[in-house]
């Protein structure tokens, strides 16, 4: 019998204390319109490609929170991205290390990292 299972990263799921905010911060760092629908009031699907995020308040607590990275979004300049992330406002938690990645807080304290591709 074949695997079933593919090898890839459907979605990842972030625990988000408010989705109308959360919707509004995330889609304005990564530059896509937040037009889309919240569904059945707690998920807002973000428009990616490849792997995709969906925000949820119905699973929101603090011991849920990303605690260290789960994965990175990539950028093709880190230093343009960090100066990028700077000007948004957004709590920048480390500096660009080894030249190649920074890590930084969502609103809700999740611990996100960007890296250069």
């Amino acid at each position: 019998m074949d695997n079933p299972i593919l090898k890839q990263i459907g979605t990842v799921f972030f625990p988000v204390s408010n989705i109308e905010k959360a919707r509004d911060w995330y889609c304005d760092i990564l530059g896509v319109k937040a037009d889309g629908k919240i569904q059945f009031g707690h998920l807002y699907v973000i428009p990616m490609g490849g792997t995709g995020i969906v925000l949820d308040s119905k699973i929101y607590s603090e011991d849920r929170l990303f605690k260290t990275p789960a994965f990175h979004l990539n950028a093709k300049n880190i230093e343009e991205a960090f100066r990028f992330m700077s000007n948004k406002g957004v709590n920048l938690i480390t500096e660009i290390e080894h030249n190649h990645y920074f890590n930084f807080k969502d609103p809700d304290g999740n611990i996100l990292m960007i890296c250069e591709c």
